[in-house]
């Protein structure tokens, strides 16, 4: 595989961590969430880490697969 793919998918493996880190200390409860400003700017940040990295390996690779490369 690609070094720039892996190197995506670590970011993506590593931002969805993050996400799950935020609530390791409370219930995951959406009303929480919107109340928390700084959590919910975090996630959105890991969201857009996600999106971007997912945008960078389609572009690179169209038929991208993980379970077939």
């Amino acid at each position: 595989m690609d070094i720039e793919i892996k190197t995506w998918l670590f970011d993506i493996l590593q931002s969805i961590g993050e996400i799950e880190s935020y609530f390791d200390d409370r219930p995951k409860m959406f009303e929480n969430y919107i109340n928390d400003i700084k959590t919910k700017r975090a996630v959105e940040r890991n969201i857009e880490i996600i999106g971007e990295a997912t945008n960078r390996i389609l572009k690179k690779k169209k038929s991208f697969n993980p379970t077939c490369s």
